[in-house]
């Protein structure tokens, strides 16, 4: 008898660590003999799952920058095809990464036997593109959503969805100690420390980097004791190291999760690329500042699809700019600067930030405990109803 598989594909940072995490879920719900393959990350693979190509380069975000990159897309979407069809999975995970995962969704449905199609996060349909939904409604079986109002706009197309909860709202952050970062860089308990988070995607690293480190410059002239520390993903550290050595002031460079949580709790305030990492954010109590840029062209387009004033989730979540949002030609060093100052200036200020941004956490939560294990047994689920079906 053939022994069990499910394939996880994930093709950016975040969907990496997504992938890991329901990887081990699974693995304590199936039984021993079945076999996970994928393409993904350093997560994944240090969970058992090698990839058969580096995600490097597949991390897209904007019209222009996914046509200049459709030739690799279509060679690793064909890659994944492939696997899929010489490993015959019970079951394909595709998470996130909507343009790279709908292309292997509709090259997995051509596979005989056809594996059960699951997508795992949905596209942000209420803020752009409501037609997506039908389109994803037409290419998987199922979806997981992390977002309880994310459901009726897929169902409406007949979609199952089930919501498994945002996993950063769960996530055990272990022994968090912002004085464990403070003493690693010299900071005494009263002084500034300022968090920069650039982003994942290499694109975000070269439109942002410019903007943060002009902003960088001002505040260490207004605040001559400011310590600077910036996170970075490992699939994007050089290109940050080099950005960060011309800066003004010394910045210590974090890639370990463990560090970049500590840094999270350690800071006054927060300058962030729009993401997950600002749930994270204000899951550790850490005021921040949000910005985002995308090219030119890209923007134009963008400007004509997005639906909703805001970006940042925790504000969607409040219907509220709880956090400050620098977008496009708002994206200034200047605007940054000032922002950032009256930060580290007012901590009553800070105060009413951070309690607006948990007041938005608990709207986002749901009632989940366990997002990854809910995910788990609706795949789970899913592949035992196709079995007991024949299908």
């Amino acid at each position: 008898m053939r022994s069990p598989c499910i394939m996880i594909v994930a093709v950016e940072p975040s969907g990496d660590a997504l992938g890991a995490n329901l990887l081990a879920a699974l693995r304590s719900r199936l039984d021993q003999r079945t076999r996970f393959i994928g393409v993904g990350g350093p997560r994944m693979a240090r969970g058992g799952v090698a990839s058969p190509f580096p995600i490097e380069g597949l991390a897209i975000l904007g019209v222009f920058n996914a046509i200049a990159a459709l030739p690799l897309v279509r060679r690793r979407v064909g890659e994944t095809v492939r696997l899929a069809g010489n490993e015959k999975p019970d079951a394909v995970v595709l998470i996130d990464s909507w343009g790279f995962s709908l292309r292997v969704a509709r090259g997995l449905r051509r596979l005989r036997p056809r594996p059960a199609i699951v997508k795992y996060v949905a596209p942000q349909v209420w803020a752009t593109r409501p037609g997506r939904a039908r389109t994803l409604a037409g290419a998987v079986d199922h979806l997981l959503t992390i977002h309880a109002f994310d459901a009726p706009w897929f169902e409406r197309h007949g979609l199952g969805v089930t919501f498994v909860g945002n996993p950063v709202l769960a996530r055990d952050q272990g022994p968090v100690d912002g004085g464990r970062l403070r003493a690693r860089i010299g900071a005494a308990p009263g002084d500034p420390v300022l968090l920069v988070l650039p982003g994942s995607r290499q694109s975000e690293i070269e439109r942002l980097m410019g903007p943060f480190g002009d902003a960088v410059s001002r505040l260490v002239v207004s605040h001559p004791g400011l310590k600077v520390v910036v996170g970075a993903t490992e699939t994007v550290a050089d290109g940050v190291a080099a950005r960060v050595a011309d800066w003004p002031v010394p910045a210590i460079i974090l890639c370990d999760e463990s560090d970049r949580l500590d840094a999270m709790r350690a800071a006054t305030v927060a300058l962030a690329c729009s993401g997950t990492v600002t749930t994270e954010l204000a899951m550790a109590g850490c005021p921040m500042v949000v910005a985002y840029r995308l090219g030119p062209l890209t923007a134009a387009v963008a400007r004509r699809l997005i639906r909703t004033p805001w970006i940042t989730l925790v504000n969607v979540a409040a219907k509220a700019f709880v956090v400050p949002e620098f977008v496009q030609e708002r994206c200034t060093g200047e605007a940054l600067a000032g922002a950032i100052s009256r930060r580290l200036d007012d901590p009553a200020l800070r105060a009413r930030q951070v309690a607006a941004q948990t007041a938005a956490l608990a709207i986002m939560g749901g009632g989940v405990a366990d997002p990854a294990g809910a995910a788990a047994e609706a795949i789970v689920r899913l592949v035992q109803l196709r079995a007991s079906r024949g299908t």
